[in-house]
């Protein structure tokens, strides 16, 4: 399509020049561009031009539409502000008309009270309840010093704090690899009356957008595997908001009414750990909530929950999470093993090597960044390195070929689309710019003084990145 990628397609249809288009062929143009547009619809009141409201940007494929940051800053250049966030936390800042929405965790030192010792815990992992193998939980220390876990609220124009809110304090009841993780990885979301902030196994809160509590939830403990923390994130669709519960205990996933809470609906699971964020599609009228992991790519009725389509493929502790256009969803994983799988939505049952999988790769897949889909092009990283593949989705035929990024020494940030262009941020402070396109065209190589883990969040003719230790607003200086 050859209107700017994630807008919604135009319904002017030109017949080729001299030529006149058959009225079946007609009708079947414009079905499929109102289909195109449709899967999207749910998001256009998000203004996605000016907002970044949850994990992955307003259509949840990473591209802020309507958007033009900026293509070069410094420490001394197109900083319009810079804050310091106290704690840690590598949660996707959210934008929404002036206010900035940055979850973090932050150490108290007060030490914990003596408690009473977990036997589900302590046990050997081969007899711990709802374990699938002797790995054991954790990997990092257990921590014993009280955390804060606080959601700030800025503003937008000056970095400055409008209101903050601890929704808990306590001591995390596992703790985390130190290299990368922290206590507030997953993201909330926000629909511009409500802001959801969520701390995995501390729970659930939904604020106004002055900071006023109206309702929370607590899900219980999460026990991740081999210590590296929580990470999947909420979705949220009109007045449905959606966790999934992976883990290595009792899975779940669950539906609760964004207004008030309320439970509508939870299904059991059978899966491992994940990290993965939901992804809430329309599909042939019907919204679909569809989830990646270890065992099975699943995909759910949001109205009521039930199982519509299933299908295996990827690879261990699946973090990515997936994308989709009109009539496709793309999953990935990228742990002792590369998978990558182009799934037609419209099916139902077991789609495992069904003519539903419309394409797949099995090399140079991510561990923990997600993809970016910019139009029709699906740009990937390899594992967690600064080497880039792009495919045309569609087709599943390569463009850019894993070509190594020099600049980029570690990635745990996703890529972002934005202005024709594509911001690849690495661990080390450095973001690529790169001209969307079937070739790799580097257009600017861009450093600043921190680690980012954080994927940015893009609004208007801004870009936030949010650092180990400060939140920056890139602007036009």
């Amino acid at each position: 399509m050859n209107t700017p990628p994630g807008s919604p397609p135009s319904c002017a249809i030109a017949a080729p020049k001299g030529r006149r288009l058959p009225w079946t062929r007609l009708i079947a143009l414009i079905a499929s561009v109102l289909l195109a547009g449709a899967w999207t619809a749910h998001a256009a009141s998000s203004s996605s031009g000016q907002n970044w409201p949850q994990w992955r940007g307003p259509r949840a494929n990473g591209v802020a539409p309507q958007a033009n940051p900026p293509l070069a800053w410094s420490e001394t250049n197109n900083v319009k502000w810079k804050v310091r966030i106290s704690g840690n936390g590598s949660a996707t800042p959210l934008v929404w008309e002036n206010q900035v929405f940055v979850q973090t965790a932050i150490p108290t030192g007060k030490k914990a009270e003596a408690q009473k010792s977990d036997a589900a815990a302590d046990a050997p992992a081969q007899n711990q309840p709802g374990r699938r193998g002797g790995g054991g939980f954790g990997g990092g220390q257990k921590p014993d010093e009280v955390y804060q876990f606080v959601i700030l609220c800025l503003d937008r124009r000056t970095g400055q704090v409008l209101w903050r809110q601890t929704a808990r304090e306590e001591v995390p009841h596992e703790g985390y690899r130190q290299n990368g993780g922290s206590f507030a990885s997953t993201s909330g979301v926000t629909d511009g009356k409500h802001v959801f902030a969520y701390f995995g196994s501390r729970g659930l809160y939904c604020y106004d957008m002055a900071g006023k509590l109206q309702w929370s939830q607590d899900f219980g403990d999460m026990r991740i595997a081999l210590g590296f923390g929580e990470g999947s994130s909420p979705a949220l669709y009109r007045d449905t908001i959606i966790v999934n519960w992976d883990h290595e205990g009792d899975d779940f996933i669950v539906a609760l009414n964004a207004e008030t809470g309320k439970e509508l609906w939870r299904q059991a699971r059978d899966e491992r750990t994940s990290w993965s964020t939901p992804l809430v599609v329309e599909h042939a009228g019907r919204a679909q909530v569809v989830t990646s992991a270890t065992g099975r790519i699943r995909s759910y009725d949001i109205a009521t929950g039930n199982l519509l389509w299933e299908c295996a493929g990827l690879t261990r502790n699946v973090i990515p999470s997936p994308v989709a256009d009109r009539d496709m969803v793309y999953c990935m994983s990228g742990f002792q093993g590369n998978a990558l799988l182009a799934i037609r939505l419209g099916g139902t049952g077991d789609l495992t090597d069904s003519e539903a999988i419309v394409w797949r790769h099995n090399k140079n897949t991510p561990y923990v960044p997600s993809p970016l889909l910019y139009g029709d092009r699906l740009y990937f990283l390899s594992s967690n390195n600064g080497v880039l593949s792009c495919f045309d989705a569609r087709s599943g035929r390569a463009l850019i070929d894993a070509e190594r990024l020099e600049a980029l020494q570690g990635v745990y940030a996703s890529p972002v689309g934005a202005g024709g262009r594509v911001y690849l941020v690495g661990r080390n402070g450095a973001t690529v710019v790169l001209r969307q396109s079937e070739k790799l065209e580097t257009l600017a190589t861009n450093r600043l003084d921190e680690r980012f883990d954080a994927s940015a969040a893009v609004a208007g003719k801004e870009l936030f990145l949010r650092g180990h230790d400060y939140l920056y607003c890139i602007a036009e200086q």
